[in-house]
């Protein structure tokens, strides 16, 4: 049996990275998946390789900003599996600009999708979760949701949000006796196409590659694996003491 047997899980943003490493785990682990994103070309490679690896998946086009999609997504779960066991709220973007340069274009389009998506998501799962009195709500934020970064202030100010947001969620639920976890997982540097994007913005590739790598106690960047382990964990029912929790994945680099 696997970690997460059974269970029925939707991934956000599970079309490329984080998303798709922890849809794969969980598949791997005998989840069933709901994958969503904006990118269907992405998502079918997701649910293609599911597939190829034995596991159940299906793929959901989402733009998580959107309330209708997110109203769309929820009705499909409701009608297709009929419950929803864990939500992973993954699907997020990382504009780069500090407080001079990012405009209200860009801090905006981070809160719509980093902020606003967070919280749809978050107020759909409860309403499909609680029926059942049972389930994980698992919130991507960052380690920049805990420390800011100059060249990523809309970016730092969705993440810190998601960040306090996880607890008003996790306290709610347990006030009602929901039965509902919410944690968020704040990872560092792991090495996904969009953070090769974002330290390629900030100069050549190999001299902040080379810097981040220096700031790493462990000796090297994450991998998306790194992060799907956690989102497994908080999945699985070896976490059913934990919520609320901000789950620093980033190899030391808070430490230094």
């Amino acid at each position: 049996m696997g970690r997460v047997e059974k269970k029925i899980a939707l991934v956000t943003g599970a079309g490329m990275g984080l998303g798709r490493a922890s849809s794969e785990m969980l598949a791997r682990e005998g989840a069933k998946l709901i994958c969503t994103d904006i990118s269907m070309p992405d998502l079918e490679e997701t649910v293609k390789r599911i597939g190829e690896a034995g596991g159940t998946a299906r793929a959901l086009q989402h733009d998580v900003s959107k309330a209708e999609d997110w109203d769309r997504v929820a009705a499909s779960v409701r009608e297709t599996e009929g419950r929803l066991d864990i939500l992973v709220n993954n699907a997020g973007i990382a504009p780069i600009g500090n407080i001079e340069s990012c405009d209200l274009a860009q801090f905006r389009s981070s809160m719509n999708v980093n902020g606003e998506g967070v919280f749809l998501g978050c107020k759909h799962a409860v309403a499909l979760m609680k029926e059942h009195r049972i389930g994980s709500i698992i919130n991507m934020s960052s380690i920049d949701g805990i420390i800011g970064e100059s060249e990523l202030l809309a970016y730092c100010a969705a993440k810190g949000a998601v960040r306090t947001m996880t607890k008003a969620v996790a306290v709610h639920c347990g006030e009602q006796g929901y039965g509902i976890r919410c944690n968020s997982i704040h990872p560092g540097y792991i090495w996904t196409p969009q953070t090769e994007n974002y330290l390629s913005g900030l100069g050549k590739l190999e001299d902040t590659r080379a810097k981040t790598l220096a700031r790493h106690p462990i000796g090297r960047l994450g991998v998306p694996e790194d992060i799907a382990n956690m989102v497994l964990y908080l999945a699985s029912d070896e976490s059913t003491f934990v919520t609320g929790a901000e789950m620093v994945v980033d190899g030391g680099y808070l430490m230094v």
